[in-house]
């Protein structure tokens, strides 16, 4: 498999992600009222009075839109320079998986500590991937 394609692979395998932990939000939650757990009224200004269980795929899908887009960002501009390595491919896979597993606990038994280490680990590896960008763009060449 070609580089870029081994590179742009996790950005794909992420928005699958996305749909799916929004398809299990949008399930909680037409659940939740259909089942007289949550009146509509309670819920039109705000998410609050949501049951848990549906808040925490509400709160995962948000968080798929806060630190992703600064991977989203690093990674159009690595294709868009030419500066995909194989150490970007590294931490691109490895965002992706903290990404799913930050999911899987955040869904599950959201586990504060260890969604925490996981969110810490994302964010380490994006960080990364922006300095590994700079030096190659502004250092290496």
């Amino acid at each position: 498999m070609a580089l870029e394609k081994l590179f742009l692979l996790p950005l794909f395998l992420h928005v699958l992600l996305i749909a799916c932990v929004g398809l299990l939000s949008l399930r909680s939650r037409i659940s939740s009222v259909v089942k007289g757990e949550t009146k509509i009224t309670a819920i039109a200004l705000g998410s609050d009075n949501w049951p848990e269980n549906v808040r925490k795929f509400g709160n995962n899908f948000d968080n798929q839109f806060e630190v992703p887009t600064l991977w989203y960002a690093v990674c159009a501009l690595l294709m868009i320079t030419g500066k995909v390595d194989l150490i970007q491919v590294g931490l691109c896979w490895g965002f992706l998986i903290a990404r799913l597993l930050h999911s899987y606990i955040h869904t599950g038994s959201n586990n504060v500590p260890l969604r925490m280490r996981m969110f810490l680990a994302s964010f380490t590896l994006v960080f990364l991937m922006w300095v590994w960008f700079a030096i190659r763009l502004f250092i290496v060449g």
